[in-house]
């Protein structure tokens, strides 16, 4: 299991987290930015599949949205996730990540996990990676959207990051 902090409190988001997980999001530096009407929606209709993790004063301090795929019911895609800058190294992504999938594989019979990941974005890939080890499952890579798919602009491609089966809801 992950050592998130004691006081870490992870659950579903509410649309009142919608603005501060739209400044997490900006604030990363890394993560594609939406409009925070976006955000707004993914805590309204994406709660049941995302989480968010609060510090001891009940503010969000990261979360991870995800959707259960409609044509392979089995699978969440991880959309995004974020960790606020002076709360990174605690083990919160992890732990979310954990927690999620542990509560999807109970609710929705989870056994796969999906997500993709520019190349170079190491943290990521170091979450993901670890996340399969801890969950006994292999990773497949492959590249899902090649940057000439990408109509505003420069954008990196986006590789498929295929987890599991996932053999246990509980991290080694």
């Amino acid at each position: 299991m992950t050592a998130a902090p004691a006081d870490l409190l992870i659950e579903r988001p509410a649309t009142t987290d919608g603005a501060a997980l739209w400044r997490l999001a900006r604030d990363s530096k890394t993560l594609d930015l939406n409009s925070s009407y976006s955000y707004l929606l993914w805590c309204r209709d994406f709660a049941g599949t995302s989480a968010v993790a609060r510090g001891a004063d009940g503010e969000p301090v990261g979360f991870v949205t995800g959707y259960v795929r409609p044509d392979r019911p089995h699978t969440l895609l991880v959309w995004q996730v974020a960790v606020d800058s002076a709360h990174r190294g605690h083990g919160i992504a992890a732990a979310l990540l954990d927690e999620l999938t542990a509560r999807l594989t109970a609710e929705r019979g989870i056994t796969e996990v999906e997500t993709t990941i520019t190349p170079g974005n190491t943290a990521s890939e170091r979450l993901f990676t670890s996340f399969a080890a801890r969950h006994g499952a292999r990773v497949e890579r492959e590249v899902l959207f090649g940057a000439d798919l990408f109509p505003d602009g420069p954008h990196d491609p986006e590789v498929l990051f295929r987890i599991g089966p996932l053999t246990d809801s509980t991290p080694h």
